[in-house]
Formats: C-alpha cells, sequence, structure tokens
C-alpha cells in the first residue's frame, strides 16, 4: 500500500505543482503606512481574509506614512513594485493625480458613505477620523477647548505633533490651522512651538512617547480612546472637543497605472469597502469605516468625541499652497 500511496502522491504533484506555482507567482504589492501593517493593525487580517479569495499572496510595503509614502511613489515613478497605494488622503490626491501613476479604477463604490459625501473615480475611500488633540486625564485636568485654547495654553503643558512633511497627521493639524487662522496661520504657530515638546516623522512615533507618559497630549483623532477603552478597559486618555471645529481626514487607497494585475488590484479594491474589510477597520485601524459594516460598532464607539464642525480644504488648493504652508511652518517653529 505504501507504494501505491507514494505513487498516486508523485502523481497528484505532478498535476498540481503547475496550478499552485501559478497561484503562488500571483502577487499583489501594496504600499502603506507602518502602523496599517503592524501586527495590531488591520493589515495582517486584511491579508488573511483577502488570500482566502484570491489565489494570491498579499504584500505589504510600509513606510513611515501617507506623506511619506507619496515621496517614495514619486521618486521611484513607473519602476515602483507598487499595484496599490493604501494610505494618502484627500488633502494629497490632486497631487498624486498630478503624477500620472494612478488610474481610474472603475469599482463600484456606491457603499461608501463619508462625511462630505466624497467620490472619485480614481481614489477610493476606506475609513475617516477627525484630527484631535488626546490628553491624559491624570495629568491634564482642564483640556484645552479651541485650537485658540491650544496655542495660547499653559506652554509648560506639551504635546507631541507630526512633521507636515512626512506624515499626514502632521498634515492635517497644518491645514487645521490654516483653516481657522487664514493668513494668521504663521503668528499662531509661532505661538503654539512654546508648547510643542518633539515633532516626530510619523503617528506611531508620537503616540509612542505620549502612552509611556513622556508628553500629557498628542495630536491624534477622536477615534484613538477607543482603542484605550475597548483593549485596555480604561477611559484615561479622552479627546478634547473643539469649539472651533476638527479638521477630517478621509484615507483613500487607488491603483497604479503600472499594476501588473489590474484585475487582482480591483479586486483588492473591491474588497476593502466590502463588510469583510470594514468590519476589520474599526478596532484595528481604529478609525470610523467608510462603507457599511456586517458587526455593529463597540460602544465605546459612541463616548467618543462629535465634532460639531468639519473642517475641509479642497485637495487642489492644498496641492498649489502645500509646499508655501509647510515654509511657513518651518520658519515659524525654528523662531527661537
Amino acid at each position: 500500500m505504501r507504494g501505491i500511496s507514494t505513487f498516486l502522491l508523485a502523481a497528484t504533484a505532478m498535476f498540481f505543482t503547475p496550478f499552485a506555482a501559478e497561484a503562488q507567482d500571483k502577487t499583489l504589492t501594496v504600499y502603506t503606512y507602518e502602523s496599517f501593517t503592524s501586527d495590531w493593525g488591520p493589515g495582517p487580517k486584511i491579508k488573511a481574509e483577502f488570500e482566502k479569495t484570491c489565489a494570491c499572496t498579499v504584500n505589504f510595503v510600509g513606510v513611515a506614512d501617507g506623506v511619506a509614502l507619496l515621496t517614495r511613489l514619486k521618486l521611484e515613478g513607473t519602476g515602483s513594485e507598487a499595484d496599490i497605494a493604501l494610505g494618502l488622503d484627500t488633502s494629497l490626491i490632486s497631487e498624486a493625480k498630478a503624477t500620472g501613476l494612478f488610474e481610474a479604477n472603475g469599482v463600484d463604490a456606491g457603499a461608501v458613505k463619508v462625511p462630505g459625501n466624497y467620490a472619485d473615480d480614481t481614489f477610493i475611500p476606506y475609513d475617516y477620523g477627525h484630527f484631535a488633540v488626546i490628553y491624559d486625564t491624570q495629568t491634564i485636568k482642564n483640556p484645552p477647548k479651541s485650537l485658540k485654547d491650544l496655542i495660547e495654553g499653559d506652554a509648560s503643558q506639551k504635546i507631541a505633533i507630526q512633521d507636515p512633511r512626512t506624515s499626514t497627521p502632521g498634515l492635517g493639524l497644518l491645514l487645521w490651522v490654516k483653516s481657522v487662522y487664514a493668513d494668521k496661520a504663521p503668528e499662531a504657530w509661532a505661538k503654539l512651538r512654546d508648547r510643542v515638546l518633539t515633532v516626530t516623522p510619523g503617528w506611531s512615533e508620537a503616540y509612542g512617547l505620549f502612552t509611556k507618559g513622556e508628553v500629557p497630549m498628542v495630536l491624534s483623532y477622536t477615534t484613538s480612546p477607543a482603542y484605550h477603552m475597548v483593549e485596555e478597559k480604561t477611559d484615561r486618555y479622552q479627546a478634547a472637543s473643539f469649539s472651533d471645529g476638527h479638521y477630517i481626514q478621509i484615507e483613500v487607497a487607488g491603483m497604479l497605472k503600472h499594476a501588473r494585475d489590474k484585475d487582482l488590484a480591483k479586486s483588492f479594491l473591491t474588497f476593502l469597502i466590502s463588510p469583510a474589510a470594514q468590519d476589520i477597520i474599526p478596532t484595528t485601524n481604529w478609525m470610523m469605516p467608510a462603507a457599511a459594516t456586517a458587526a455593529p460598532l463597540p460602544e465605546a464607539f459612541d463616548k467618543l468625541v462629535k465634532p460639531e464642525k468639519t473642517l475641509l480644504i479642497g485637495s487642489d488648493e492644498v496641492a498649489k499652497n502645500r509646499q508655501a504652508w509647510i515654509d511657513e511652518w518651518l520658519t515659524a517653529m525654528s523662531k527661537k
């Protein structure tokens, strides 16, 4: 029997090997930000769920943050290995399109519903969140109630922020200040400078300093406290509600023109806004889902700050002015 079994196994292996090799050669490379690909992020679960449906391998390539992602794509050009870019946001869309590296994906995004009803034929929203100052309630007893309070408040109570040149949250704060202060933004930055403990390249570094107790406030999202309530069973960390509004971030994914298997890339984008993927987003990326989920959100999400006013500058305006606004920020933040 052993001889017959061995023969049958060998014959079966000879018959299926070419097909297995073909499946293994089917790879989708997704450029995204590092926190998305981390063990606790949505990347591993989304990879596992999509691979069940695609007979393919998903290869995530992580960079520091969304702005760094666009910079890398620009540097690599058409020689990039990326099939999908995941983690840009609506502030960067016009600039991303101007590279000529992306194309319309033809994916039905009718299930997507985000504040402002944003829609685009090239970039598909997969989650969103409002930026917020997250504070440690054991250290900060009177959190800022507006951007003005933050900027003009007690300089001894420090905040960690992110660099707008490399980070989408950092860019978000830049646009938040510009939305509220307009031409007075340089003066606002000059005042805020004394409260800034450090400027990090990306979100992960800044939030890590905050959770280690090295800084009592950090720029993050209104949804961030949900993580601590769900995973750590604590309401110690909270978002400050700002009366002058919160700037929104809508995160998007797009397909590169040079994607090796465009049908596979489109399938991934379709999957990304399906309930199977959207169910993963809230409790791994700790953002709001952009489309319908199959499961209800955890109760902690009902306790989060609900911004009364949403701020957003159009992508074309951001593309036109981003470098000038960054230069304003650099000048103000570097003055002694």
